[in-house]
């Protein structure tokens, strides 16, 4: 048999990354074995998992963990269920008198499932890096006529640390004499029922997270209607230039939640794709667009897939996953001491902003105690040269704009577009291309697609490979003449997505998904080279508009908001990075301009004044406004006397809280939890805010204050300076406030 092995997972990254280039050879269309063994089994540990497994000759095999029972059905369908309160609570439905499973292939053109061999399935203890488990092994056959010549190895796994996920991997293997087709590979296919939980509810009654970085603006977060449909490409740049991705799905209920997706720590070109079906139920699974062929005795082998079951909203798979993959060696950097100060960008003036319009908002910045100085996007003569535009950063003014801001203790943040090269063709809205010099000294650079053209990424733009070592070294070389030579503090890295897979013959790819994996390795260069230069820097990346990228996730001190439609969209984006990076991450709420927008034509207005969004959820303040008053052209975000009172009320209340230092408590169902509330435990305190439903609404009611221990508290409306009276906590209980408010409620309590 030819094996191309996966080795351990305590093997080198660099050798990690190599032969899963290989295994993603057959993604990208190219005919290659792929032999990683589903998940090798680890020495045993010195004591046995408690996790407690039932093997039953027809089926099924039942893996009991201390929070969730995960079943393998005999059809080869995984059923999650959460216990609590001695139910088991699930989503899952699995179609009655169905044999298809949760994995499964396409070969030529049909799907062919499999019959689990429950006889033979296998027990073994595991451990690792993600501690105590258990290991279940179960080859199956494909419920065909004689004579079609695949196997199946299905491997589940559970771990004591991680009780709420099961992890699953497959093998296909041709056990006959002719080449085999897998045109694709299917993995965690379910179908999810609301009435599961409650026979009144429609099947498709829940709320979903979905992670895919596909188009500007569309909420990740949703409540599911009887059309909804979204095919959530993961990994590679899609058009439009957006992609890269959360490979996660998520749905919920008021009582139990389940999610699936990948657990690998490398951005693998799939898809999660999830429809409400005519029949009313959800469905979802990950789909592998293999396109390989597999000689006699060869074998394909997934990814690692998981089923979690939850009780909570999109927040607790999402921490989830980024603890197992933190546990797989995905390092999440801790954030500067500078990433939780307010920010002021000069994107107020848009593309033609000079020196003296950034520098003659100082005296603004320090009367607002606003920290940070952006200056955003178009000071650059051409993308992938990165040198000041001669018609309004002549000579060396950019590093004296900086060094002035620094002599008003003001820090500077420089916008950039990494990996983006102006070849000749196309335009962006602030200039027409040329070819850049970077361009004409390096053809060589550049990812090229399968009819050996320039692949397009964001803004049209053409884009080096990233897995060019001398591309990487570039990128070192501008980051250190950003942050050394002209003085910046960090970087505002924008229309951060992904990029095309990589073609180009020179580059000697083993897999074209080469390009893909590597983008996360330019990132890593500028963020270390940044903290090496100035450890107290900033480096921020901006998915405009959508879910970030695992591929540069974990190589920024702050995330941001990234362009979102409105304050909703702002507190939950600041709950899922919140998720993903840890409770006390650094999350920029972006320019709390874009908290109220209206539509315009093709564009928006941005007339937001809404802090309370990002203030209340734990995020860092931010806004674009001008000042002095620059003329018409800009006045829906001129800081007019007016506005000037409200930003320095906020802005003060913020750098006197700080609670975007603060740990962020999952106390609040989003979707079912009315009204919408967010906690966060800073210095002993305990500070609520709660949002009224529609925008501009208001809420008469009570309010629950979870998460306090028994005693008396004092209550305060912190924004109004309000004494809310007294509250008393009996252990177990939450107390509730009656209260009424307009938009907004934002509470301190404090022990008496």
């Amino acid at each position: 048999m030819k094996r191309i092995g996966w080795y351990g997972r305590d093997s080198l990254p660099q050798l990690y990354s190599f032969i899963l280039a290989i295994t993603l050879a057959g993604i990208a269309g190219v005919t290659l074995s792929c032999s990683k063994p589903p998940a090798q089994p680890q020495p045993a540990p010195s004591r046995p998992s408690d996790i407690r497994v039932e093997v039953r000759d027809g089926g099924p095999i039942v893996l009991t963990t201390s929070t969730a029972e995960f079943q393998i059905l005999p059809s080869g369908f995984l059923q999650a269920s959460l216990l609590q309160d001695g139910k088991r609570l699930t989503l899952d439905e699995p179609g009655v008198g169905s044999t298809g499973g949760s994995d499964s292939i396409v070969h030529e053109g049909k799907e062919l499932d499999f019959v689990p061999d429950f006889g033979q399935a296998k027990v073994v203890e595991s451990s690792g890096k993600l501690g105590r488990g258990k290991r279940v092994e179960i080859p199956a056959r494909p419920l065909a006529p004689a004579g079609v010549g695949i196997e199946r190895m299905l491997v589940v796994e559970a771990y004591d640390d991680l009780p709420n996920i099961a992890l699953v991997s497959t093998a296909y293997k041709n056990v006959g004499t002719t080449d085999f087709q897998i045109d694709q590979v299917l993995m965690q296919q379910h179908s999810f029922s609301a009435k599961q939980v409650d026979a009144k509810a429609q099947p498709y009654d829940m709320w979903a997270f979905q992670g895919s970085s596909y188009d500007w603006g569309k909420d990740d977060v949703q409540k599911l209607t009887r059309v909804s449909s979204q095919p959530n490409a993961m990994g590679e740049a899609v058009k439009g230039g957006y992609g890269g991705g959360i490979p996660v799905v998520a749905f919920w209920t008021a009582s139990v939640g389940e999610a699936i997706g990948h657990v690998e720590t490398l951005p693998w070109t799939l898809s999660i794709p999830v429809k409400v079906e005519a029949d009313g139920r959800v469905n979802a699974s990950v789909a592998i667009p293999a396109n390989t062929v597999l000689k006699p005795g060869e074998s394909y082998s997934t990814p690692r897939s998981f089923l979690a079951v939850y009780s909570g909203d999109f927040y607790e798979p999402l921490r989830m996953w980024s603890r197992l993959l933190q546990k797989e060696g995905w390092e999440i950097p801790k954030p500067s001491n500078e990433a939780y100060n307010v920010s002021w960008c000069g994107w107020g003036y848009e593309f033609n902003v000079t020196p003296a319009q950034m520098l003659g908002t100082v005296p603004k910045l320090k009367e607002l105690g606003i920290k940070w100085a952006t200056l955003d996007d178009r000071w650059f003569d051409t993308y992938g040269d990165w040198n000041p535009r001669a018609e309004t950063f002549p000579g060396d003014s950019i590093k004296q704009m900086v060094d002035d801001f620094h002599k008003q203790g003001i820090l500077a943040q420089l916008w950039w577009l990494p990996l983006g090269v102006e070849d000749g063709q196309g335009k962006w809205e602030s200039h027409k291309y040329v070819v850049a010099k970077v361009a004409q000294e390096h053809p060589d650079w550049f990812i090229l697609d399968k009819n050996g053209k320039h692949a397009r990424m964001t803004r049209d733009l053409a884009a080096l490979c990233p897995a060019v070592p001398e591309v990487q070294s570039y990128y070192k070389q501008l980051t250190e003449k950003f942050i050394r030579d002209w003085g910046f503090d960090g970087s505002k890295l924008d229309n951060i997505y992904s990029v095309p897979k990589c073609y180009n013959p020179a580059h000697h790819h083993k897999s074209p998904q080469d390009s893909v994996n590597a983008m996360g390795e330019v990132y890593k260069t500028i963020f270390q080279t940044t903290r090496a230069i100035k450890p107290e820097s900033v480096t921020q990346a901006c998915p405009c508009g959508t879910p970030p990228s695992l591929a540069w996730l974990p190589f920024i001190d702050q995330a941001v908001t990234a362009d979102p439609v409105g304050a909703v969209q702002v507190r939950r984006r600041i709950k899922m990075y919140k998720a993903l990076l840890g409770p006390e991450a650094a999350v920029y709420g972006d320019h709390v301009e874009l908290s109220s927008m209206t539509r315009v034509g093709n564009n928006w207005t941005e007339h937001g004044s809404d802090f309370a969004s990002t203030l209340g959820t734990g995020g860092v303040l931010g806004t674009k406004f001008v000042w002095p008053d620059p003329g018409p052209k800009f006045k829906p975000v001129a800081l007019t006397s007016e506005k000037e009172a409200h930003w320095k009320k906020w802005i003060s209340l913020y750098n006197e809280k700080m609670l975007s230092r603060g740990e962020f408590r999952d106390l609040y169902v989003y979707g079912y939890d009315v009204p919408e509330g967010y906690a966060i435990e800073k210095d002993g305190k305990m500070y609520y805010a709660f949002f009224a439903a529609k925008e501009n609404g208001s809420f008469a009611g009570e309010v629950e204050l979870r998460g306090l221990k028994a005693g008396s508290y004092r209550v305060v409306d912190y924004a109004d300076g309000k004494d809310m009276g007294t509250v008393q906590v009996e252990a177990g209980r939450a107390p509730k406030l009656k209260t009424e408010f307009k938009e907004h409620l934002l509470l301190e309590v404090s022990a008496k």
